[in-house]
C-alpha cells in the first residue's frame, strides 16, 4: 500500500513541479503518437475502401458520423470524468477521483449498449437519414453493423484512453490505443480482399480491433491505473459535474457528426465523385486534427493537476507553451496541403473528378488551419477550468452553429464552391469569438488566484 501511495506521491510532484515545456511534450508525445496511428488507419481505411468503388468510398463518409455520434457518448463521460479526476488529483481527494471514473465508466456502458441496438434495429432509416442514396445505402447498412455491435465496448476506451492521460500515463494510452489500429492496417485487407466481403469485411475487421484495443486498455488500467474502477464507487450524484465538464466534448462531437452528415447531403446533388472528394478531404485533415489534438492532450492533465494544487501561473504559462508550438506545426502543414493537395488526393483516389473537387476543398480548408491552434486550445482550457458554457460555445460555433447554416445555404449561390468554403469561413467566426473569451477566462483565473490568496494569508 506504501509503494502505491508513494507513486502517485511522485505522479502528483511530477505534474506540478517539473519545468513546463518538457512535461507538456512528454505527455503530448504518445497522443500525438496515438492520434497519428489512429489517423493512418483511417487513412488505410479510406485507401481499402476507396479501391473497391467511389459508392463504397461514400459509404464510409456516410457511416462516420453515426459512428461519431456514438462515440460521442464515451467521449463526453469519459472527458467530463477525466477531467474532474485530475482536479480531485491535484487536490489530492483519491475518494472522488474513484467516484468520478468508476460513474463515467458504468453511465457509458449503458447507454452506449441502447443506443447501439436501436441503430442497428433501425439502420435502414438511419442510414437514409445520413444521406445515403440508393446505390451508397446497402454499402453503409453492411459496414455500419459489425461497428454497431462493438460499439458499446469502443465507448469505453474513451473513458480509459482520457482517464489514464489525466493521470500521466500517456504512453500506457498510447499502447492501448494504436495497438487495435495498427493490427487493423494489416488485418482489413485480409477480410476485404482475400476473405471477399468488401464492406461488411471492412467493418467486421475494425470492429474486431476496437475490440482488441478495448481489452488491451482495460488490461494496462487494472495493472497501472492509480483510480480504481468498481461498481460500489459509482454515485449518481457525480453526475452532474460529470456532464457539465463533458458536455463541451459530447456538443462539439454532435455538431461534428451532424456537419459530417448534412456535408454528405450538401454534396450529394453534385455526384458520387463529390461526396468521396469530400470525405477523403475530411480523412486527410485529421492528420493535422491528431497533431493539434496531441499536443493539446499534453497539456490538459497539466492544466487539471495544477488548477487542482493551486498553481494557477503553472496552468497560464503551460498554455502560452502549447498553443504557439501547436500553430507553429500547424503552419507547416497547411502550407505542404496548399502546394500539393492534388497529389494528397491522388493517394486515395485516381478519379479525374474526385481530385479536382478534393484539391479546392482541400486547400480552402488548409488556409485556416493556424487558427484552430487558438480555438481548440480555449476549448480544452476553459473545460477544464470548469467554463463549460463558453467551451461549448466556441466549439459549437465551428462544428455547427455556424458550419451547419453555412452548408445548407451557401451552395444554392455558390454551387460546389459554397460547400467548400462553408469550413474556413466557420473557422474564422469561431477564431475571433475565442480570443476575446481566452481573455475572459484568464482574467478570471488571476482573480481566483487572488482570492485563493487572502483566504490563505487569513487562515495563517
Amino acid at each position: 500500500m506504501k509503494k502505491i501511495s508513494g507513486r502517485r506521491e511522485d505522479k502528483y510532484e511530477k505534474m506540478t513541479g517539473s519545468p513546463l515545456a518538457k512535461l507538456i511534450y512528454s505527455l503530448a508525445g504518445p497522443a500525438v503518437v496515438a492520434n497519428l496511428i489512429t489517423v493512418i488507419y483511417n487513412l488505410v481505411d479510406t485507401f481499402y475502401v476507396g479501391h473497391l468503388s467511389a459508392a463504397a468510398a461514400a459509404a464510409s463518409g456516410v457511416v462516420m458520423p453515426l459512428m461519431v455520434g456514438v462515440k460521442s457518448v464515451g467521449m463526453m463521460l469519459g472527458m467530463g470524468g477525466a477531467n474532474r479526476m485530475s482536479i480531485a488529483l491535484g487536490k489530492k481527494d483519491k475518494p472522488l477521483a474513484e467516484a468520478l471514473v468508476a460513474t463515467s465508466f458504468y453511465i457509458t456502458l449503458v447507454v452506449s449498449i441502447i443506443l447501439a441496438a436501436i441503430c442497428i434495429i433501425f439502420r435502414g432509416g438511419v442510414c437514409k437519414i445520413l444521406g445515403a442514396n440508393s446505390q451508397v445505402a446497402p454499402l453503409a447498412s453492411l459496414y455500419m453493423i459489425p461497428l454497431l455491435i462493438a460499439a458499446p465496448l469502443n465507448c469505453l476506451t474513451y473513458i480509459f484512453n482520457p482517464v489514464l492521460r489525466f493521470q500521466g500515463m500517456a504512453k500506457e494510452s498510447m499502447i492501448g490505443i494504436s495497438s487495435g489500429a495498427i493490427l487493423n492496417i494489416f488485418l482489413e485487407p485480409v477480410f476485404i480482399f482475400s476473405f471477399h466481403l468488401g464492406m461488411l469485411g471492412a467493418g467486421i475487421a475494425t470492429a474486431i480491433c476496437q475490440v482488441l484495443s478495448f481489452l488491451l486498455l482495460a488490461f494496462i488500467y487494472h495493472a497501472r491505473g492509480q483510480v480504481r474502477i468498481k461498481l460500489k464507487f459509482f454515485r449518481m450524484r457525480q453526475l452532474r459535474p460529470i456532464f457539465s465538464t463533458g458536455m463541451p466534448t459530447f456538443f462539439r462531437n454532435i455538431m461534428r457528426a451532424l456537419g459530417m452528415d448534412i456535408l454528405d447531403v450538401v454534396s450529394s446533388p453534385f455526384g458520387v465523385a463529390a461526396v468521396a472528394a469530400m470525405t477523403i478531404v475530411n480523412r486527410i485533415i485529421t492528420v493535422s486534427n491528431s497533431l493539434r489534438g496531441g499536443l493539446g492532450q499534453g497539456y490538459q492533465p497539466v492544466c487539471g493537476y495544477n488548477y487542482g494544487a493551486g498553481k494557477f501561473e503553472r496552468v497560464r504559462r503551460g498554455y502560452g507553451i502549447t498553443v504557439w508550438s501547436m500553430a507553429l506545426v500547424l503552419g507547416i502543414i497547411s502550407t505542404l496541403q496548399l502546394i500539393f493537395a492534388p497529389d494528397f488526393i491522388l493517394v486515395f483516389q485516381s478519379n479525374p473528378e474526385v481530385i479536382k473537387i478534393g484539391a479546392e476543398a482541400l486547400r480552402w480548408q488548409s488556409a485556416t488551419l493556424v487558427l484552430t491552434s487558438w480555438i481548440v486550445m480555449f476549448n480544452m482550457v476553459s473545460q477544464t477550468l470548469n467554463h463549460s458554457v463558453l467551451s461549448t460555445i466556441v466549439g459549437s460555433l465551428r462544428r455547427g452553429v455556424v458550419l451547419i447554416p453555412l452548408l445548407l445555404i451557401l451552395p444554392h449561390f455558390l454551387s460546389l464552391l459554397g460547400v467548400e468554403m462553408a469550413q474556413p469561413i466557420a473557422d474564422l467566426v469561431a477564431f475571433a469569438f475565442a480570443l476575446p473569451c481566452q481573455t475572459y477566462v484568464f482574467k478570471s483565473l488571476k482573480k481566483e488566484a487572488a482570492l485563493r490568496t487572502a483566504r490563505g494569508g487569513q487562515e495563517a
